[in-house]
């Protein structure tokens, strides 16, 4: 009987060395949510602007002879795969994976993945700067243009809620001619030096916003998932903590239980 209570003990230390490391996780997920939500609706609003401006070039008669706005040939897709830099969020990372193999079970032989996130051995999801986008976008546009690849997809997580976010993906190459406004030609509008000139410099920097905002929307899904996580994680320890007590508890009355009735039973012999 007490080695049932020691081990027991020990298991209470180790689960409660557990909630306090859940517990300490989950704080430093909360602390990250509000800057990261601030970031990705300044990215939103940022894209915003990127799409409406392209949007309104690509219904120019002009720009649809844009390499930017046609296919190709080329039947080679590049996905930009957007994880987490670590584990312990939940179903955040694995979503991502299992999208990426839907993609994958379809153009099995023709799928190249730029992984951002350190679990697929990529740059921090985390510290992904707006520079970062903008090289990466470069060289992305310039392939693209130059027929390497045939289409641009970056698999990322959409924030829909604190508890709700969903992997899908977004095809950003070729160039979509609804992708926003109101499907009209802005008479009121003016490019200089000509709409072709305009959508070769801002297509750069649509894929670059494209990017950018989705590595943001990602890293405040990481996030929150990781929170609900750590938080769900949380609760189970302390019910298995409240479990393994009263067992223990049981346990130690039972042995003492057991002490009386051997001294009891000693004393009447005696």
């Amino acid at each position: 009987m007490g080695a049932d209570t020691k081990s027991l003990r020990t298991r209470i230390r180790s689960v409660d060395s557990t909630l306090h490391l859940t517990k300490a996780m989950e704080l430093v997920a909360s602390s990250k949510m509000r800057r990261a939500n601030e970031a990705m609706l300044r990215s939103r609003e940022y894209l915003d602007a990127l799409r409406s401006c392209v949007s309104t070039l690509a219904l120019s008669r002009e720009c649809a002879k844009s390499p930017y706005m046609k296919q190709n040939g080329s039947d080679i897709i590049r996905l930009i795969v957007i994880v987490g830099d670590r584990g312990l969020a939940g179903g955040y990372n694995a979503n991502v994976m299992r999208t990426v193999r839907e993609i994958q079970a379809d153009n099995a032989d023709n799928i190249e993945i730029i992984p951002v996130g350190k679990r697929l051995q990529g740059p921090s999801s985390e510290h992904f700067t707006a520079e970062d986008a903008r090289e990466t976008a470069a060289g992305l546009c310039e392939d693209f243009t130059n027929g390497k690849y045939g289409r641009l997809g970056i698999v990322c997580t959409e924030y829909i809620s604190a508890v709700n976010q969903q992997a899908r993906v977004k095809w950003v190459l070729p160039v979509a001619a609804d992708m926003g406004g109101n499907g009209k030609m802005n008479g009121g509008i003016i490019f200089e030096p000509d709409e072709m000139s305009v959508l070769k410099s801002a297509v750069p920097l649509y894929v670059a916003g494209e990017i950018t905002a989705a590595v943001r929307e990602s890293f405040a899904c990481e996030v929150a998932a990781r929170r609900a996580a750590m938080n769900s994680a949380g609760r189970n320890a302390k019910e298995m903590i409240d479990s393994l007590q009263l067992e223990y508890n049981r346990a130690r009355q039972g042995a003492i239980t057991q002490e009386i009735t051997e001294i009891v039973a000693g004393s009447g012999r005696g």
